[in-house]
């Protein structure tokens, strides 16, 4: 009986595990000539990883030069962690220095000849989720359990220190 419930028990914590996982990812359109930000609440000394690609319109063709976008991610004091000048894709990596609204902007130039709207797709992972998982995995060459184990640690001492950085704002 007591086998059954530790089972049970493991395998509700490997699905929480799973499910606490979930990495934010978005497609968006812009049309030229307009901005777009997108902001992610980030507390002091938390990992943020993101990626951006523009979708190509005509699959097989080089991406015209209507589509490049200026991007730039910026803290809540602005100071700017990234920076990308008529690029078609990108990647930004920083640990946070201060709390609070951390921001991704997306611009696209105006073409007078003929506007366009680009598609941008956009990933963004804060705290335990920016952690790549798959490489501790092949390092340690631990056991499938214990990895599940150790990644449900990590979020619950994300979600404890999340909770302290809730009460002191």
């Amino acid at each position: 009986m007591a086998a059954t419930f530790d089972l049970v028990r493991s395998l509700a914590l490997l699905t929480l595990a799973f499910v606490c996982s979930v990495a934010n990812s978005m497609r968006f359109e812009l049309q030229s000539g307009n901005t777009k930000c997108i902001s992610e609440d980030i507390k002091t000394n938390a990992m943020s990883v993101g990626k951006y690609s523009v979708v190509n319109p005509r699959e097989g063709y080089p991406l015209p030069d209507s589509h490049r976008i200026v991007v730039k991610v910026t803290s809540p004091h602005a100071n700017m962690y990234h920076f990308g000048d008529h690029v078609d894709s990108g990647n930004f990596a920083f640990t946070a220095s201060e709390s609070g609204d951390y921001s991704a902007c997306f611009w696209v130039q105006d073409t007078r000849d003929t506007p366009s709207v680009v598609t941008i797709e956009f990933e963004w992972r804060t705290g335990v989720a920016a952690k790549d998982w798959s490489k501790v995995a092949k390092k340690g060459q631990i056991e499938v359990m214990e990895f599940e184990l150790k990644k449900l640690y990590d979020t619950i001492l994300s979600i404890h220190d999340e909770m302290f950085y809730l009460r002191e704002r």
